[in-house]
C-alpha cells in the first residue's frame, strides 16, 4: 500500500473514532453531568441503570468517560444551581429528568441535553421543535400520555370499588403535575367521583393537607418533591386510612398501595443510548424524542392488609410486581 493511501485511511479511521478515544488522546475524558432532582436513596437505581447501559455500550466510568452526579433532593432552587455548575464545568452532555429539564434548558442552548423523562409536553414546553426533529440541543424520552391518569383510576377502583371522593395531590410549582392533576380530575369526574385537590407548594404543606381531609382514596401526581417525601406522604395516608395510587414503583416500595406508570429504569437505560450516540458525534437536533414502551403495575399487599383491602386474584396475575 502506498504511503499516501495509508495516511488517507488512517485519517478516516481517526475521524471515525468515538469522542472518548479522541478525548483521551488530548488527555481529557468526555464528561457527563447527571442532574437528578431526587435523592440518592430514591433515584440511585435509576443512575445505576443508566451507568450499566453506558458500560454495555463501551463507556466505562473513569476509563472512557467521567460521570458527575448531583442530587437536588427535591429542592427546586438546586436545579438551576446544578445546571449552572455543569455549564461552568463545560460537561459534554447533561442528563436529567423531570422538573430539572427546565433548569438545564435555561442554563444552556449549546451543551447537549438528554432527558430520560420530560416534565411536560416537550414541544409545548419549548424543549424541542417537534418530536421527530427536535432541532435544538435537547432530546430524550417523553412520558406525555393523557390517558395514564384515567388508567390509574380504573386500576384503583378494582381494589377500592367503593370510592366516592378522591383526593388529588398536586405541586402547584410544577406545570406537568398541574396538568396531570387536571387529567385525574377529569377522569374522576367522568367516573362520577367528587374530587378534592390538595395543593402543595413546599414540603411543609404535606402535613397540613391531610388535616381534616375527607376522602376515600388519594391520587398523588408525578413530582420530584413528592418522590423525595414519599415516606411522609404514605405515613399520613395510612394514618388517615387512605388507599393511594402513584405513578412509580418507588412510592409503593415506601408503603403506598399501588402504582401504574412507565418503567423508569428502562427509560434511563434508553437515555444512555442517546448519550452514546451524542458522544459518538450525533446531534440532539437529529435524534427523535421517543415514548415509554414498558409500563409497570405494582401493588403492596402489606399496605392492602393494613387498610383492610382484599386484592383480587385477577389483579395480582396482571401485576408486574407484588410487594408483601
Amino acid at each position: 500500500m502506498r504511503r499516501r493511501e495509508f495516511m488517507t485511511l488512517l485519517g478516516g479511521a481517526t475521524a471515525a473514532w468515538p469522542l472518548a478515544a479522541r478525548a483521551q488522546q488530548a488527555g481529557k475524558l468526555p464528561t457527563i453531568g447527571f442532574l437528578s432532582g431526587q435523592t440518592r436513596s430514591t433515584a440511585g437505581q435509576w443512575v445505576a441503570a443508566f451507568e450499566q447501559r453506558l458500560s454495555e455500550l463501551g463507556w466505562i466510568e473513569g476509563r472512557t468517560v467521567l460521570i458527575q452526579v448531583r442530587w437536588a433532593e427535591g429542592r427546586f432552587e438546586r436545579f438551576a444551581e446544578i445546571a449552572a455548575e455543569f455549564v461552568r464545568l463545560k460537561v459534554d452532555v447533561i442528563v436529567t429528568a423531570g422538573p430539572p429539564v427546565f433548569a438545564a434548558k435555561q442554563a444552556t442552548s449549546v451543551i447537549p441535553i438528554v432527558f430520560a423523562t420530560s416534565p411536560a409536553d416537550p414541544v409545548a414546553a419549548g424543549f424541542v421543535a417537534s418530536l421527530a426533529r427536535p432541532g435544538g440541543n435537547a432530546t430524550g424520552l417523553s412520558m406525555l400520555s393523557p390517558d395514564t391518569a384515567g388508567k390509574r383510576l380504573e386500576l384503583l377502583r378494582e381494589i377500592v370499588p367503593a370510592i366516592r371522593r378522591l383526593a388529588v395531590m398536586v405541586n402547584l410549582g410544577f406545570p406537568a403535575a398541574v396538568q396531570e392533576g387536571s387529567e385525574a380530575h377529569a377522569a374522576a369526574s367522568a367516573l362520577g367521583l367528587e374530587v378534592v385537590k390538595l395543593e402543595i407548594r413546599r414540603p411543609q404543606d404535606i402535613a397540613s393537607s391531610f388535616e381534616s381531609l375527607k376522602a376515600d382514596a388519594l391520587y398523588v401526581t408525578t413530582d420530584a418533591l413528592f418522590n423525595a417525601n414519599r415516606i411522609r406522604i404514605n405515613t399520613f395516608a395510612l394514618s388517615a386510612r387512605l388507599p393511594t395510587i402513584y405513578p412509580f414503583r418507588e412510592h409503593v416500595e415506601a408503603g403506598g398501595l399501588m402504582s401504574y406508570g412507565a418503567n423508569i429504569p428502562d427509560l434511563f437505560r434508553r437515555a444512555a443510548g442517546y448519550v452514546d450516540r451524542i458522544l459518538r458525534g450525533a446531534k440532539p437536533a437529529d435524534l427523535p424524542v421517543e415514548q415509554p414502551i414498558k409500563f409497570d403495575l405494582i401493588v403492596n399487599l402489606s399496605t392492602a392488609k393494613a387498610l383492610g383491602l382484599t386484592v383480587p386474584e385477577s389483579f395480582l396475575v396482571r401485576a408486574d410486581g407484588v410487594i408483601e
